[in-house]
């Protein structure tokens, strides 16, 4: 469709010109990073000619944990309630509540705490995928404050979008750690102590699952298990509250957060490849955060290349091992990013990134830890209610599944700050525009 303009006076003709030159820029600045990224090889997936690794449930193991929650639901059902705890038993959950509580202050502390609980117990895998998800928690909420975001989100944007990312995070410690502190009491004791479940406010779907891990130690089926209940206990609480709809998730910010590829979850670790950057990450990107069912599966590929994927549980215990999370993404990249600002906020953004690496001269990104980007947050009142009502559709994700066939991220994410780099650059061209 031809559009008609209006004839070129003397006083806009120098608008009209640049107005042709915008797009020619934007559309050369994306050949130019998208040549450069294309040039440096990927890390291979896969060995040429192996299979796919592939995470066991085998159908005996489905059977068993089919029967024991069919009996849970209908205990429920039944209004069949758990007895009250004795007075030792009530001293266990109150040092469990209060330990919650302590760890619970921040990013900072909710991933060192599941760090912690790997180290000692490497039967819980879901402690480690919980601490290296939570370390790409705080880098989102550091990104908030670092040096591209805040070109493009206002202050009141950027403030609702850190009360989603902390509510989510922090719910999910607080259903999830007193469970791997209550299997820690359990195995200190040698006793089961999961009848106290309940008493912790976890949802029944929880307790089978608990009770066959301390049977079977079947790590992958526990794994998925708290996958979907920490995925449920989000759902109602933090992606259907009707506040975080309206200030976030129905916004074009959020909309825009997936346009730029800002929902990746990446584990680093180092590549057997000697080409930069140092380490590599392997993961994923999440397409639609608001889908109860694509979480689930994305944390179940996430668990998949963590546990399975050749060379990435490695080398991401050696990175946890080494690197302190501070929230900023200097922690995996220095060479890209600072936790010190190296150029004043106010000054006009200039392109720096050249593929993997900065451009010559250029300053690193500013991306500060989390205790300079953000003040600890008391945790507001936390909803009761049991979301397992229905077995058929939790218990369809409870099932094998492989390791996805491209899962190096390394790419991705230099292209993703592209992208921003390039909204930014492109608004300042804008705003040059109609001044």
């Amino acid at each position: 469709m031809r559009v008609n303009l209006p004839p070129k006076s003397k006083n806009n003709q120098g608008f009209y010109g640049k107005m042709r030159g915008l797009p020619g820029a934007v559309v050369q600045l994306v050949k130019q990073q998208a040549a450069k990224l294309m040039t440096f090889s990927e890390h291979a997936d896969h060995e040429n000619g192996s299979s796919t690794p592939v995470i066991e449930i085998p159908p005996a193991t489905q059977a068993r944990l089919e029967k024991a929650l069919h009996q849970q639901i209908s205990l429920q059902h039944g209004g069949v309630t758990s007895p009250s705890p004795t007075f030792q038993e009530q001293q266990i959950v109150e040092q469990i509540v209060a330990q919650t509580s302590l760890h619970n202050r921040n990013n900072v502390t909710r991933t060192q705490a599941y760090w912690a609980c790997y180290r000692d117990f490497p039967e819980l895998h879901w402690a480690l995928l919980a601490h290296m998800v939570s370390r790409n928690g705080g880098w989102c909420m550091t990104d908030l404050r670092g040096e591209l975001l805040p070109h493009l989100l206002n202050n009141e944007a950027t403030e609702h979008l850190f009360a989603f990312l902390e509510r989510a995070n922090a719910l999910i410690f607080q259903d999830a750690y007193p469970q791997l502190l209550l299997y820690a009491e359990s195995k200190r004791r040698k006793l089961n102590l999961f009848h106290l479940l309940p008493h912790l406010h976890i949802s029944a779907w929880m307790l089978p699952i608990w009770q066959d891990f301390w049977l079977y130690q079947d790590t992958a089926l526990l794994t998925l298990g708290l996958i979907v209940n920490e995925q449920h206990y989000v759902e109602e609480r933090v992606v259907q509250n009707p506040i975080y709809k309206q200030t976030v998730l129905n916004t074009p910010q959020f909309k825009t957060q997936a346009w730029l590829q800002l929902n990746q979850v990446g584990f680093p670790f180092r590549s057997a490849s000697k080409d930069p950057p140092k380490p590599h990450l392997a993961g994923l990107i999440l397409e639609n955060f608001k889908n109860l069912s694509e979480r689930i599966e994305f944390g179940k590929s996430l668990y998949a290349i963590l546990f399975r994927a050749p060379g990435i549980l490695q080398g991401a215990i050696a990175f946890a091992t080494s690197t302190p999370h501070t929230g900023s993404r200097s922690d995996y990249w220095p060479h890209l990013f600072a936790r010190i600002r190296k150029t004043p906020p106010d000054l006009k953004y200039q392109e720096r990134l050249d593929g993997y690496s900065l451009k010559k001269g250029a300053a690193p990104f500013y991306s500060p830890p989390l205790q300079s980007a953000w003040p600890d947050r008391p945790l507001a009142t936390v909803e009761r209610g049991d979301w397992f009502t229905d077995l058929d559709e939790p218990l369809q994700h409870m099932q094998s599944f492989a390791v996805p066939v491209s899962y190096d991220l390394t790419r991705e994410m230099c292209l993703g700050i592209s992208k921003i780099e390039l909204a930014v650059l492109s608004a300042q061209a804008i705003k040059k525009l109609i001044r």
